[in-house]
């Protein structure tokens, strides 16, 4: 090969890798999917409405959890989710203990949606937004079917915060990749079926406004 070949050779080589590097940097982001099963703890704000809700998501079994804290509330809401639609909402008699009202009873209510539990890939087809800086974290956002803002730390990939359209925020505390609840905990009740005389007509409406 002569000389001037060679040049050539090289120029065609950097013109290369300058292409190739230009179309990584403008590569459009997309969010990590969800392990299928982690534990976060999420601090809610919802127009200065405070609760902290313990989040486990189990994918692998095809369930979902949200115990949901509000700030000063002696009860704990127990929103349970299952993949084939069924859904329970409830608490339990042990959290009625501390409650000034005497005549608490705890309550349950239960639905048959049409849909399951998140899948992991729920972010797909989410519209890019760019990066925000949030909760001192450097963050790709994206915006899904005009419902949520979906923040994502750049460096370690991990959700940081979530934001409704209705301004209900989520911010993540922790997240804990592999993190399983033991099967007795994702028991219902026995009042959700009916065989007690505990109060099972909450309206549905109750759940939208607690869960995530």
């Amino acid at each position: 090969m002569s000389e001037q070949q060679a040049r050539a050779a090289l120029v065609v080589l950097i013109s290369y890798c300058f292409c190739v590097a230009a179309c990584a940097s403008t590569s459009i982001p997309k969010p990590r999917e969800w392990p299928h099963q982690f534990h976060s703890i999420l601090m809610m704000n919802y127009s200065g409405e405070l609760q902290i809700i313990d989040l486990w998501y189990d994918w692998t079994n095809g369930r979902n959890f949200n115990i949901i804290q509000k700030q000063l509330d002696p009860n704990v809401v127990y929103d349970l989710e299952w993949n084939n639609g069924t859904s329970f909402y409830y608490t339990l008699p042990s959290n009625s203990n501390s409650n000034s009202d005497s005549d608490y009873t705890p309550y349950c209510s239960s639905a048959q949606l049409q849909v399951g539990i998140l899948r992991p890939n729920w972010l797909d087809g989410a519209n890019y937004i760019g990066q925000r800086h949030l909760d001192g974290f450097l963050c790709n956002v994206w915006e899904k079917v005009e419902f949520l803002w979906y923040y994502e730390d750049v460096v370690t990939r991990r959700p940081v915060h979530w934001l409704f359209y209705t301004g209900r925020a989520a911010h993540v505390m922790t997240f804990e990749v592999g993190a399983v609840l033991e099967d007795a905990k994702w028991q219902a009740p026995a009042y959700c079926f009916g065989t007690t005389n505990y109060k099972t007509d909450r309206l549905a409406d109750n759940k939208r406004k607690a869960s995530i």
